[in-house]
């Protein structure tokens, strides 16, 4: 079973959604900032804008915390971040990328390697890891979008590539230079989608014990929890007894 999209249902059914939120609200602002910062400040106008605000709406993020981050960037005050990537290995061999949006990236770097070296894995260079991922389209639906088939049915029409159905909702991949097309042809069929982003796709998995899943899962919580950071993958795989263990604890 794939790790990492597990256990971040686990992390978020676990709590500290407060602050939890807060922190998300400001990672989707920065987000926005930097999509209206490099285009036009209208999401009609700009896919990279268009998908920032449509996941931020999805995360219930206020309509004047949106208006505020659009108008941020116009309004030429804005700092200027910049698009790192940081790759390493975590407990295992695990292989781990970090996406950030920094306007320091000695702080940034610093603040990642502190992380991967606490948590006995190791940075790397750009590159190191990445080359076992995909870069591709995500596209992810609710469960109240319609039963698995019907889902199946508008992704192939769409042309996406592959579907993972479950009581949680739908979760579409797509070719990463697909995703405004596929994006707007499930539109029509499904709806507003609950999430669309670019990600990088573990072409397989590690298989990790119990220990070293709660080592990675605690890596991935504290990158997650740094302010630069946007998204973290990682490529482990555990089994569906382990899996419950972690759900329950």
């Amino acid at each position: 079973m794939a790790g990492h999209s597990q256990f971040k249902n686990i992390m978020h059914r676990k709590g500290r959604q407060d602050a939890a939120r807060s922190k998300m609200f400001s990672k989707l602002a920065r987000e926005i900032t930097v999509a209206a910062k490099a285009g036009l400040p209208d999401p009609d106008m700009n896919p990279r804008l268009r998908l920032a605000v449509q996941n931020a709406k999805a995360q219930s993020m206020p309509k004047d915390n949106i208006e505020r981050a659009i108008k941020k960037a116009s309004g030429g005050d804005s700092e200027n971040y910049e698009e790192v990537r940081y790759e390493g290995y975590g407990p295992g061999g695990v292989a781990v990328i970090v996406e950030a949006l920094t306007d320091n990236r000695n702080r940034s770097a610093s603040n990642v390697r502190a992380a991967f070296t606490k948590a006995g894995g190791s940075m790397g260079e750009t590159g190191s890891v990445s080359f076992m991922f995909d870069r591709v389209g995500e596209i992810i639906y609710p469960a109240s979008a319609g039963d698995a088939e019907k889902v199946m049915e508008a992704a192939i029409e769409a042309g996406a590539e592959d579907v993972q159905s479950d009581e949680n909702g739908h979760v579409i991949i797509c070719a990463f230079e697909d995703i405004g097309d596929v994006t707007t042809a499930l539109e029509k069929s499904l709806g507003e989608a609950e999430s669309v982003k670019a990600i990088w796709k573990p072409q397989t998995g590690t298989p990790v014990d119990e220990d070293r899943a709660q080592s990675i899962l605690k890596l991935i919580a504290t990158l997650e929890d740094d302010d630069d950071v946007q998204n973290v993958y990682a490529n482990f795989e555990v089994d569906d007894e382990t899996l419950a263990k972690l759900s329950a604890a």
